[in-house]
């Protein structure tokens, strides 16, 4: 589940509000600062705000990380996880933007576009149940909870099946345009496991259903994003800088087609976590976004 995986803390954390605030940060960025760390190279991945309509607007599916995990426990995410390299290569069902499309939307090659795309159908198929494919271009599946559905589905978790295998099995083509791409984020260099990740919205397809298919939550919850926001202002909800972010971006949209249109406009320029040494004080900042900003004395506390 990395969609909300970006350089963030182990369950030692201690949560400033609702922000996770790994208690090694300080030691690792001085480390990289001193040249005695070399940064990891983040691995692609993709992750999917999932929005349906209420009478009181949209909501966002969320899972919470199980307070168990070692990385990141009890904080909300989204589905999402690793793209897979065989995703990169074969002959994808395609329905929608073509891969050339969502090359220069995404900023990559067109291999690289298509491994990311189907990352976030798939990753929403293995967590969430919810399948945003089709048997035409105008057609959507149903009800994806019976046995068969989640054979395949476990096959996929499990990678002895490939997306492309599952598509051509079930004559489905990948509904690419019922995603729209809605941010990039980059772990920051200091932390030992690293992701870029794509932040995509799509709304949930009429008669499917979410589930909590993912091994990694211990529960899920449709919620409005404003109400995310002020759990997490609040400190009651535990999020990553990502997360928080992308809530507040969804804020002002009145519905989920409202939120698909709005994803074209969207600003994709990645964003990477800055550390810089100031009059002895240690700054952490992710450009553009204030609010995160943290300032960590020598003695090592924000």
């Amino acid at each position: 589940m990395p969609n909300g995986q970006h350089g963030q803390p182990s369950s030692s954390a201690q949560p400033a509000g609702g922000q996770w605030y790994p208690p090694e940060w300080p030691d690792r960025i001085r480390a990289l600062a001193d040249g005695a760390l070399t940064p990891v190279e983040p691995k692609r991945a993709a992750t999917v705000m999932l929005l349906r309509d209420t009478p009181t607007g949209p909501v966002v599916h969320m899972l919470r990380r199980r307070s168990s995990m070692a990385f990141a426990g009890g904080a909300y995410a989204y589905p999402g996880g690793g793209v897979d390299p065989r995703d990169e290569d074969h002959r994808i069902g395609w329905a929608g933007p073509d891969q050339e499309a969502w090359a220069a939307r995404l900023g990559t090659d067109v291999r690289t576009a298509q491994a990311i795309v189907c990352g976030a159908v798939r990753e929403t198929f293995e967590e969430a149940g919810v399948l945003l494919a089709g048997h035409t271009p105008g057609t959507v599946v149903g009800d994806t909870t019976g046995d068969d559905w989640e054979a395949d589905r476990q096959a996929l978790v499990g990678r002895e099946l490939s997306f492309a295998e599952f598509l051509d099995r079930r004559g489905l083509l990948l509904r690419s345009d019922l995603l729209g791409a809605w941010a990039r984020w980059i772990t920051p260099e200091f932390e030992p496991r690293r992701y870029d990740t794509w932040f995509f919205v799509a709304a949930l397809p009429e008669g499917q259903r979410t589930r909590n298919a993912s091994t990694e939550a211990d529960r899920t919850v449709w919620i409005r994003p404003a109400d995310a926001a002020a759990g997490y202002d609040k400190g009651e909800l535990l999020m990553m800088p990502p997360t928080i972010s992308t809530l507040r971006s969804l804020e002002p949209h009145a519905s989920a087609a409202a939120a698909l249109s709005a994803a074209a406009g969207q600003d994709l320029a990645p964003v990477l976590a800055r550390a810089e040494l100031v009059d002895g004080e240690l700054v952490l900042s992710w450009p553009g976004h204030d609010e995160f900003t943290k300032r960590v004395r020598p003695g090592g506390t924000a």
